[in-house]
């Protein structure tokens, strides 16, 4: 029985699923810092565009990030997690093809943009699979710590996809780093077929859009909270560049460093305080995080501002996802954490070309002040629920 098990044989089962997370966001980190450049550099495209190519993959997870959700409940997290791998592997192969298609830029755009669109809908199905899946294998008390390990999958991917797309950019061009996500994805689809199926969860499945009205509210607090990262993965690069910097790669790699020791040194404050208020100190850091990158003077503060983002980043989608999740009973929680986990694609897509625009208006520097005010009211929304649910709380008594 799941209860019986040692944290290191819990550890060990939710890693075994996780692993499907961290070959998705290494397909996602490897492209962060190379397709900006090569879209307004080699292709000649306005930083709007560079911007834009970038968020057309986390349009394509918000649009299918809920139907992930639904099917997982209905055919089981396996089966999904497999679709996930197929996708990103189509992703690799065109942006291979984009690559061979640099001579003539319009091609070459909209194999990268189709390849996008497959890497987004890869992400949805493999996260949103692999998270389910850990939560069916570990238990549902253990809620926290899946969500907890799939965040640091994730950005310890992120952490190495960076530097390494750079380095294989540097020795190959694009194909490099297209070359290995079509790898993984095989790997990925091969591990996973080999894996055996849970079990399908029995009973009553709500209507959508009453999912969507138990956890909007969590979602919002969540997407607001992602600008800070959508504005450090989008324009951290061109940022660094303005200012004739070099480095912009260990800045992603120093905000993913700062997200995976937070969550592995802090996560149980979930179970022990509660989300909403965890959610609340981290939005607080977040802030702080990013109006130093704003006041930077030299990369170091940068690279500083960026850990500090991404450790108060960090403990915001598990905490505030657990409070989601408790909405709805076990038969909907796929399909809660896909509604859920869409508020955050919808600000990484919203991100980059809004943050392109404000860019062309009032210059790079502008980004970082406004995403911190926005992450200020995701803080300012988290308290207000915290102050809700306290309210309810002590009426039910």
């Amino acid at each position: 029985m799941t209860p019986a098990l040692t944290n290191a044989q819990l550890n060990r089962r939710i890693l075994s699923v996780i692993i499907f997370t961290f070959f998705c966001y290494l397909s996602v980190g490897l492209p962060l810092a190379v397709l900006p450049g090569f879209v307004h550099n080699q292709l000649g495209y306005s930083s709007f565009m560079a911007g834009l190519i970038i968020s057309v993959q986390y349009f394509a997870t918000l649009v299918s990030r809920p139907q992930s959700g639904r099917l997982a409940d209905a055919l089981g997290p396996k089966k999904v997690v497999m679709l996930g791998m197929i996708c990103c592997g189509f992703s690799g192969v065109l942006t291979i093809l984009a690559g061979l298609a640099m001579a003539t830029p319009v091609l070459s755009l909209a194999l990268l943009a189709a390849g996008r669109v497959f890497l987004g809908v890869g992400e949805s199905f493999s996260s949103t699979g692999a998270t389910l899946w850990g939560m069916k294998i570990a238990g549902s008390m253990q809620t926290a710590r899946v969500i907890s390990w799939n965040g640091v999958a994730t950005y310890l991917a992120m952490a190495l996809g960076a530097p390494a797309g750079v380095a294989l950019n540097a020795l190959m061009g694009i194909h490099g780093f297209a070359a290995l996500v079509t790898l993984m994805a095989v790997v990925g689809l091969l591990l996973a077929s080999r894996k055996p199926a849970v079990s399908v969860a029995v009973g009553t499945r709500i209507a959508f859009h009453h999912v969507v009205s138990k956890v909007w509210a969590y979602g919002l607090g969540l997407g607001l909270g992602t600008i800070g990262f959508g504005a450090i993965a989008t324009f951290i690069t061109l940022y660094f560049a303005s200012r004739e910097w070099q480095g912009a790669a260990y800045a992603l790699s120093l905000f993913s460093i700062g997200f995976v020791l937070m969550r592995l040194s802090f996560s149980r404050t979930i179970t022990r305080y509660g989300g909403l208020p965890v959610s609340a100190c981290s939005f607080a850091l977040e802030c702080v995080g990013l109006l130093l990158i704003w006041q930077a003077e030299s990369a170091w503060l940068v690279d500083l501002g960026a850990f500090c983002t991404g450790a108060g980043f960090s403990l915001v989608f598990p905490a505030l996802g657990v409070e989601a999740v408790k909405q709805v009973e076990v038969p909907n929680q796929g399909a809660a954490l896909g509604v859920y986990s869409a508020f955050l694609d919808l600000a990484l897509g919203l991100t980059g070309p809004l943050a392109g625009l404000l860019i062309s208006r009032v210059g790079i520097a502008s980004v970082w002040p406004a995403a911190a005010l926005v992450v200020l009211a995701a803080m300012l929304l988290t308290l207000g629920l915290w102050q809700k649910a306290r309210y309810n709380a002590a009426s039910s008594i």
